[in-house]
């Protein structure tokens, strides 16, 4: 059963109920990657983070890369789930769910995936300190 679904969302990502979504008797393996939001960067405190989006386009972006990872590893049960906005020390930016027959396919297009969303999905995050704040490239 093949389930490829991208969520942009200002909302807070529980990753708990995202996994939910691929739960099915096929799957030996789940594997799930949560970017967190740490408190330094740089040598400097961060405060907290904001994120913007293109987001038809990094949707669209997104999609490309699941099913470019899921031809690529044969796995194809993956959700990717990316927060914008205000996310406060040690909130969650970023969920992805993979779910596989095994565990290697998993891992392996689990960490592509992270890969390829930094490399190329139009998400930038703007990073606050106590003194200013400073804008991150491409990717979360």
């Amino acid at each position: 059963m093949a389930l490829q679904k991208v969520i942009i969302t200002h909302e807070t990502l529980e990753t708990d109920k995202l996994v939910k979504l691929l739960r099915n008797p096929t799957n030996g393996a789940f594997v799930t990657f949560e970017g967190v939001t740490r408190n330094n960067s740089n040598g400097k405190n961060v405060k907290y983070l904001e994120y913007e989006a293109y987001e038809e386009m990094a949707k669209n972006t997104l999609h490309e890369i699941i099913k470019e990872i899921s031809q690529e590893t044969n796995v194809d049960q993956i959700l990717v789930a990316h927060r914008l906005g205000k996310v406060e020390i040690q909130g969650i930016s970023l969920v992805i769910v993979v779910g596989s027959a095994h565990r290697a396919e998993a891992f392996l297009a689990c960490s592509s995936i992270v890969d390829r969303i930094k490399q190329n999905v139009p998400i930038w995050k703007k990073e606050f300190f106590e003194d200013g704040s400073s804008w991150v490239g491409i990717g979360g």
